[in-house]
């Protein structure tokens, strides 16, 4: 029997037909593997994982295979973007036993769930010095029959050092000078631009797009910075990573020059992604091109994810079983959708825009690409191609779609969509954050998908929290900060690690945990500092709470952002490029602007909410912040510490302010 037939998670349902005897993560799972006396299996992957769909049809799909999990162990399946706290916590044991990570992941765990072995893909056979899996299998089993005192051993030497791994900012030692943020933004500019290489991005293949990375070097104006930037989004926007077919951009690029992807779309990518190039087109100014990307990429959003509590998750690499089969072209098929669509005209062109040549890059099909000198947006000469290039696509098998509603990257959406300030896309981000208080938020509780299986993470909380202000920014409208109170407290009340600071005492607490006080489940609670491909949980609750701290004059909030800083200080200082985002954060807790602009939008507000302005909150509007009492409507007032500027009336004079004071 597979208990997970009917499983909420798309990625549980995944091969539910295969004999593997799948148990979600869940009490009787847990209680079963104790009652038997069996180790667990654990396999962690999400719907759009490429190796987990092979080893599913290699492994578990296999019934020798199966029976040997079926018979030595309790396997239990878990979609990491389900449960990200189960993820993180045997990612860092995977990482410490193995050296490294990835999905799927496959970890051995005693039935009290602390692990004692973990690797990634495991392959059905012994393979290029790779032990094959059922022979794993058959071997973590003997070990559990005849040598348990050493399995148990091990997992008692591993939880020790599992413990310092998954709270690493517990052990961090207490930085003593005073916190130059500005020198960690040198710093951190310096290793980017040092890591940098010609086509753009920071990294080696495979090549991960880092949007935060980008963003950090927005701060800077020289020749290396603005040339690093530019490198880094004209290739990613340019070449294969981007669909420009359909619009969206991929995972990553499995090659250096981003031109052949792992075609796997992820929501999350598509909203930083998106903020980076409209901060990149606002903070520079003479690039129209990075905002014609950013809406590109929203306006595939907004088509072709949406369902009807928000915007699905993923769509897959592989369609029909054939990774990219539904991206790649041959000639002979542009031909006969041109041809179809009376467009024969235009093929020259058209192969010579996206250059689709026989044979291509990938098995020989071609990956559309702009060639030198196309512009980004579609020429009105060639938008009918384009979309009969579409309309070809869309008789090809589809790639599956995640469709569970994560409400950190929903949120990650809305604020991109927000941060446009056009109503095409304004409107569907207030109605998505308004869609989300109802489908995500019951029984007095903060859930992660729309499924309300998973309690929310301090992710989704930080994000919505950081959502709720930029709808208040956007339309001045004070019910999007009481809604952020309101979830700021949620968050505060069940992640917060001992006394919570205040104004009056700062200096207690330990941060957050990743995982509510309300999920008793897992052995460890961890903490989460490090940035990765999306920003940590830490950065993105002390941004979120200092600028809903900013726009309510709420000293208490800030107190509480403030110590998330002087937890992580000393990675600000020492190693930026590991929180790039909790610098950004830092720069709000610490030296935080509040551009004050009582009343009505005016040619004030427009102006502000135009630019690229880190560290700075629009306060507007008609509310109760402390901040708009005995205003002039039509005044912009530039404050900072309590301490205001004189009032100004002109864009002009505004501008010169916010320049003195670094904008």
């Amino acid at each position: 029997m597979n208990h997970l037939a009917r499983a909420s998670s798309a990625y549980l349902r995944q091969h539910a037909d295969n004999p593997v005897d799948w148990w979600a993560w869940e009490h009787d799972a847990l209680e079963l593997a104790k009652s038997l006396d069996r180790p667990i299996f654990l396999s962690v992957g999400y719907a759009a994982c490429h190796w987990c769909h092979v080893m599913a049809h290699e492994s578990f799909e296999d019934p020798a295979t199966a029976q040997l999990l079926n018979e030595s162990f309790v396997a239990i399946k878990v979609d990491r973007e389900e449960r990200p706290d189960i993820d993180a916590l045997y990612m860092a044991a995977t990482q410490l036993l193995s050296g490294h990570g990835g999905w799927p992941m496959s970890v051995f765990l005693l039935p009290d769930g602390r692990p004692f072995m973990a690797g990634t893909y495991y392959p059905p056979v012994d393979r290029h010095g790779q032990v094959g899996f059922p022979r794993l299998l058959a071997a973590m089993a003997d070990a559990w029959q005849n040598q348990r005192e050493k399995v148990i051993a091990q997992a008692n030497e591993l939880e020790q050092a599992l413990e310092r791994e998954i709270s690493f900012v517990d052990h961090l030692a207490p930085y003593t000078d005073v916190l130059d943020l500005g020198a960690a933004r040198r710093r951190l500019r310096d290793e980017l631009v040092g890591r940098v290489d010609l086509d753009g991005g920071f990294g080696g293949a495979p090549k991960f797009p880092r949007a935060s990375y980008v963003e950090a070097l927005l701060d800077f104006d020289d020749d290396e910075a603005i040339g690093a930037v530019t490198r880094t989004l004209n290739a990613m926007a340019r070449r294969g990573l981007y669909d420009h077919i359909r619009g969206g951009f991929a995972r990553y690029s499995v090659d250096g020059q981003w031109h052949v992807p792992h075609f796997e779309k992820m929501l999350s990518d598509q909203a930083l992604l998106a903020r980076a190039y409209l901060l990149a087109d606002r903070r520079y100014g003479s690039r129209p091109e990075w905002g014609e990307v950013a809406r590109d990429t929203l306006r595939f959003v907004l088509r072709d994810l949406r369902v009807a509590t928000g915007y699905a998750s993923s769509l897959d690499a592989d369609a029909g079983g054939r990774e990219g089969s539904h991206v790649t072209w041959s000639v002979d098929e542009v031909t006969d959708a041109l041809t179809n669509a009376g467009l024969r005209d235009d093929l020259p062109e058209v192969l010579e825009r996206w250059r689709i040549t026989s044979p291509g890059l990938f098995e020989g099909r071609s990956i559309p690409r702009l060639a030198d000198g196309e512009p980004f947006a579609t020429p009105d000469r060639l938008r009918a191609t384009r979309e009969a290039l579409r309309a070809a696509r869309a008789l090809r098998v589809q790639p599956a779609r995640d469709e569970k509603v994560i409400l950190e990257w929903n949120a990650m959406l809305a604020s991109a969509c927000l941060l446009v300030g056009e109503t095409e896309f304004v409107a569907p981000a207030l109605e998505l954050l308004a869609s989300l208080a109802t489908s995500h938020f019951a029984a007095n509780t903060w859930w992660r998908t729309e499924q309300r299986q998973a309690h929310a993470t301090a992710s989704d909380l930080a994000w919505m929290v950081d959502a709720r202000v930029d709808a208040y920014e956007r339309t001045g409208d004070e019910i999007w900060l009481d809604a952020a109170r309101d979830v700021a407290d949620y968050l505060i009340t069940h992640h917060w690690d001992g006394e919570v600071p205040s104004s009056h005492q700062p200096r207690v607490g330990a941060g957050l945990f990743t995982q509510s006080d309300e999920v008793t489940d897992l052995p460890a609670r961890p903490k989460e500092i490090f940035d990765g491909a999306t920003p940590s949980s830490h950065a993105v609750a002390c941004r979120a709470l200092a600028r809903l701290a900013l726009c309510t004059g709420d000293p208490d909030r800030l107190a509480v952002a403030q110590r998330l800083v002087e937890l992580g200080a000393t990675l600000v200082a020492t190693h930026p490029v590991a929180v790039p985002d909790l610098i950004e954060a830092a720069g709000y807790a610490l030296e935080g602007i509040e551009i004050v602009i009582p009343g009505a939008a005016n040619e004030l507000s427009e102006h502000v909410r135009s630019r690229a302005m880190p560290r700075t909150v629009l306060v507007t509007g008609g509310g109760s912040s402390p901040l708009l009492r005995g205003r002039a409507d039509g005044r912009a007032y530039v404050c900072r510490g309590g301490v205001c500027q004189l009032p100004v009336s002109s864009v002009a004079a505004l501008a010169e302010q916010l320049r003195l004071a670094g904008h």
